[in-house]
């Protein structure tokens, strides 16, 4: 079976989030069950830059541009300058969204679906490759990694697009007077998956469904949620090289190295007071707004907290004021700095991620693999990931007294050795690879690819 799978991000190459991530592991792990997947990313300056040698192996003119596809291994690189030639992925320097987004992407989609003949079926990746199923009868299958992110645009952009008038209908692509490209998708692919199994239920209520809610649950028979699994290769604690001293289940003893060495490259105190850890995107969403609320309470514990990440402005300058308020015990660190992150995982005691909704995550199943028991919001791919009071705590509300209870929780545990021992190593013995969910992957591809076009 041959499968395309589009997407506008693929780690090491172009990365703005989790999305990345799977890109970059997933179609590995369907080449392993034998089907044969070939990646479609955007020519971004930084893909270019890193690709080397990649054949020319289409030529087209599409929505009034000159575009080509070069190929190199298993990846498709759709090249346009016009449009690609830029730094960053869906925002400019400055942190606004490209002005010229919807041609940018709905370019991608419309390539999709001029390659989509050499293909059994197309796997679109989050608004960005959304109208794919729109421009194409080919099978497809659209994963909604994040519902929140729907690439919604003034209806201007539809005949730009090539999109007849008569698809800005409620029954299309019109939401709330904009063309939106995931509802597109929704409304068009043969299938439909979200990224863990409680999320796809969650999306279909009016909570967290974002307006889309009443679309998920008319198509709820062809709706499904399948985990996303984890590179154990990169995120493995007996082999990692961003770490000071490599560890595994029968050497805990040895993770001690790299809290110190978190504690010194963050100019935190030497101490042996409980060490928290956060690395993700500083967003509302993420609940970062309740960290920072919390931030004196958890320093007071007493505790530290090392953060890295970057977001909403006004969350990171709320933690760069608790970091300033309590020098020695928080450290926020603005941007993404991989070997930083691994270190985070391996060198705290608890990992925090108190989102108000997480569709997967991926940092909870890197830290439980790192015998860093995550405290975690109940929600979403969290809730299927981790087992409280057994690899993890879990809390309720989104509130900051909650957050700090939990973590109160997890300190009582951690104040007992043999106790948190278990709860470390029934985390690092959990299977959290790729390999489920890629078999689960090839049978909706299967299932796809014998329903007639529509």
């Amino acid at each position: 079976m041959r499968v395309l799978f589009v997407t506008p991000e693929c780690t090491p190459l172009a990365k703005a989030g989790g999305l990345g991530d799977v890109s970059a592991a997933l179609p590995p792990a369907l080449r392993a069950l034998g089907l044969e997947v070939d990646v479609l990313l955007p020519g971004y300056a930084q893909v270019l830059r890193q690709i080397g040698d990649a054949t020319e192996v289409a030529r087209f003119s599409e929505l009034g541009l000159d575009c080509r596809v070069l190929k190199s291994n298993e990846l498709l690189v759709l090249e346009c300058a016009p449009l690609y030639q830029r730094e960053g992925i869906y925002q400019d320097p400055g942190g606004q969204d490209w002005p010229d987004n919807a041609l940018r992407f709905g370019l991608l989609s419309k390539v999709a679906a001029r390659l989509d003949a050499g293909y059994d079926v197309v796997h679109c990746n989050d608004w960005p490759a959304a109208l794919m199923p729109v421009f194409s009868q080919k099978p497809s299958l659209l994963t909604v990694h994040n519902l929140a992110f729907q690439g919604n645009f003034e209806r201007s952009w539809l005949a730009r697009l090539g999109l007849p008038a008569e698809s800005f209908s409620m029954h299309q692509l019109e939401f709330h007077g904009r063309v939106s490209f995931l509802k597109g998708g929704l409304v068009h692919a043969g299938a439909i998956n979200t990224v863990s199994p409680t999320y796809a239920r969650e999306i279909q209520t009016g909570e967290f469904g974002c307006g889309l809610d009443g679309l998920l649950r008319e198509r709820h028979a062809v709706l499904s949620g399948i985990l996303n699994g984890i590179d154990t290769d990169a995120w493995n604690p007996a082999s990692d090289p961003h770490l000071a001293q490599p560890y595994d289940a029968s050497s805990l003893d040895r993770k001690a190295s790299n809290k110190r060495a978190l504690q010194r490259r963050l100019n935190l105190e030497s101490s042996d007071e409980l060490l928290i850890g956060l690395v993700g995107r500083l967003t509302h969403q993420k609940g970062i707004d309740l960290v920072a609320a919390a931030a004196h309470e958890l320093a007071a514990l007493p505790a530290q907290l090392a953060v890295l990440g970057q977001g909403e402005r006004s969350l990171e300058g709320a933690l760069a004021a608790a970091a300033a308020r309590h020098p020695g015990r928080i450290a926020l660190a603005t941007g993404f700095d991989e070997e930083l992150a691994h270190l985070i995982e391996g060198g705290a005691d608890i990992f925090l991620m108190p989102s108000r909704f997480e569709p997967c995550g991926l940092n909870q199943m890197y830290s439980q693999r790192y015998g860093t028991p995550p405290v975690a919001r109940a929600t979403g791919g969290l809730v299927d990931t981790i087992v409280d009071g057994e690899t993890g705590f879990l809390f309720d509300r989104a509130e900051p007294a909650a957050l700090a209870a939990a973590v109160r929780r997890a300190i009582a545990v951690w104040r007992e050795p043999a106790r948190w021992r278990e709860v470390q190593r029934a985390g690092m013995g959990r299977d959290f690879s790729w390999q489920a969910a890629a078999r689960q992957y090839a049978q909706l591809y299967s299932r796809l690819a014998t329903e007639r076009p529509r």
